[in-house]
């Protein structure tokens, strides 16, 4: 199996993580750059009201395909030597390799669990690729991969977050963020889910803004990241949670994650579906900014614990804006956040 798949051996995670750390990040920033269209960069004095503190948004929104995982998918790409790629997603990564693949003439899978929003089984099925809808109660994303790898020996199986290309990709986030002319942040909040998004930063920041904190924003209803960081070794969640981040439903950090954020990030804020819900209307209100559930998480966090964010200047990765429209309409019309409540969300 490909170094950093999904279901990978213990080998297979370190030598993932060997080639990460041999890697020539700037190289890596250089390639991608015509690429990739660059982060927004926002700032709202509402927002600095509602937030208590001074804030820059830096929006994938309008990334091609609608995230930050199109950077991580090109750098896979770009140094993909198989005719057929294959991943596993909850919808984001899949769109972003499926139009990256597409554009270097390489043919996708995509296995998406079954309860995938319907939006996103929509965009990955409109870059070309082939969608493999999956029970995860009863074959998990990992096994489900391992499958499809064995069936067809000469397609590389690509991790959406552990994978080292993937990952290196992700950083070149990190190096606009770093690079801004106002100069880096002093504290740098980004979504969690299996890690590749927060390690990117992490890897970005050691090189380009070392005193800068990168802080996590996990939900709570999914939060093995920070059970994992308080633990020291990977934890798992039982399932895929119950949480409307469907970006962060991941059943544990990967490895490459684990071990780039057990020793680079300052914090992981777990966050009440509440205050996702929150999260996702503040931005619509105050900055006109439609963002996914999952990311909206970065400010969810500092909404979530203001003291800790209070009198710094504070940068909020917006990750993605990929979400169903009823969902959207509900999250931005239930200001009392019943129906939230209604689904036994914490």
């Amino acid at each position: 199996m490909h170094p950093g798949a999904p279901g990978g051996s213990p080998s297979d995670a370190a030598e993932a993580l060997e080639r990460l750390q041999r890697m020539d990040l700037p190289s890596v920033w250089a390639a991608l750059r015509p690429l990739v269209r660059p982060a927004l960069a926002l700032n709202s004095p509402a927002l600095d009201a509602a937030l208590g503190t001074r804030v820059t948004l830096y929006s994938e929104t309008f990334q091609h395909t609608g995230s930050f995982k199109f950077r991580a998918a090109m750098s896979a790409v770009l140094h993909s030597k198989a005719p057929r790629l294959l991943t596993v997603s909850s919808g984001n990564f899949g769109a972003a390799l499926a139009c990256a693949a597409a554009r270097w003439g390489k043919a996708c899978t995509v296995a998406m669990p079954q309860q995938s929003s319907r939006v996103k089984i929509a965009a990955v099925r409109a870059h070309g690729a082939t969608v493999d809808l999956i029970d995860t109660t009863r074959t998990s994303r990992s096994e489900r991969l391992a499958e499809l790898a064995a069936a067809d020996p000469e397609a590389q199986p690509i991790s959406p977050y552990d994978d080292p290309y993937v990952v290196a990709g992700n950083s070149s986030l990190g190096a606009e963020i770093f690079g801004a002319p106002e100069g880096p942040p002093q504290v740098l909040v980004a979504p969690v889910g299996g890690g590749g998004l927060s390690a990117g930063l992490v890897l970005a920041r050691d090189r380009l803004a070392p005193t800068c904190e990168v802080i996590g924003a996990e939900p709570l209803a999914a939060n093995d990241a920070a059970r994992s960081l308080r633990a020291g070794r990977l934890e798992c969640n039982p399932d895929e949670g119950n949480t409307l981040c469907d970006g962060a439903r991941t059943r544990s950090l990967g490895q490459i994650g684990f071990h780039v954020l057990r020793r680079g990030m300052a914090a992981i804020v777990e966050v009440r579906e509440v205050t996702v819900a929150q999260a996702v209307r503040l931005l619509f209100e105050a900055v006109h900014l439609k963002a996914e559930p999952t990311g909206a998480l970065s400010v969810a966090a500092v909404l979530e614990e203001p003291a800790r964010f209070a009198g710094r200047h504070v940068a909020c990765v917006v990750s993605g804006a990929n979400v169903e429209a009823d969902l959207y309409a509900r999250l931005l019309l239930d200001r009392q956040d019943l129906w939230v409540k209604s689904r036994g969300l914490p």
